[in-house]
């Protein structure tokens, strides 16, 4: 009795010993282990199987830009082709004046009254141009050139007018000059008077003017379904 005694006296203490160490062996390692790897599993493999390993690429952007956060490259954005230009139009650039021939003239406005012809209503010249055709102003009217500078027939653009066929002359129309053709007197002075411009010469006429050219260049003859002679 006396030696189970003694035995159980001695054990106990170490026991005891023993289980303090234990406790504090584990104590210490709980403590060393940081505390990412006991709530995370972020280096902790073993504990969960589909963390990351290290040297991962998830990781290693997880450690550079916080936990979740990866940089996204964003393709540049390539600019669209430039529209083809449009050159449906200059097939049809030959027909403007600044294409043709500019002469510098000094123009003024006339009308077939006596301030200009020196006839009145009723005479049987009044309003017959020298090549013989009646005056007009339309899209082409007539006007009255210099025949040495621009023959009967021409077509000049004038800048301000409109379409001009040379279809008259004058005394005093010589060199340079036109005298462009209105209805009646007030318009000559509200709409014209006397201008220095620059004619455009689209066609250079052969001498003569007729009421059919004038009919077909106003459109007169299509409009009406006949047969331009």
């Amino acid at each position: 009795m006396l030696a189970g005694s003694k035995w159980r006296a001695i054990w106990l203490p170490v026991g005891l010993l023993l289980a303090a160490g234990l406790s504090a062996a584990g104590t210490g390692l709980a403590m060393d282990r940081p505390a990412a790897a006991a709530g995370s599993g972020l280096g902790n493999a073993a504990a969960h199987p589909h963390a990351p390993l290290p040297g991962h690429p998830a990781l290693q952007a997880a450690s550079a830009g916080g936990i979740g956060r990866q940089t996204v490259r964003v393709p540049e954005v390539q600019p669209l082709p430039a529209a083809p230009a449009d050159h449906s139009t200059e097939a049809f650039s030959f027909l403007e004046p600044r294409h043709f021939q500019a002469v510098e003239v000094v123009a003024t406005g006339y009308y077939a009254g006596p301030e200009s012809t020196g006839k009145s209503p009723g005479h049987p010249e009044y309003g017959i141009t020298y090549s013989g055709v009646r005056v007009r102003k339309g899209l082409f009217s007539t006007v009255a050139a210099d025949p040495s500078v621009f023959p009967l027939g021409t077509i000049l653009y004038i800048p301000g007018y409109g379409y001009g066929v040379v279809a008259d002359t004058g005394s005093a129309i010589k060199g340079k000059k036109l005298d462009l053709y209105f209805e009646t007197k007030r318009q000559v002075y509200e709409r014209w008077g006397k201008k220095k411009v620059k004619v455009s010469v689209l066609r250079r006429g052969d001498g003569q003017v007729t009421e059919a050219m004038l009919d077909r260049l106003n459109g007169i003859v299509e409009a009406a379904g006949s047969p331009a002679p």
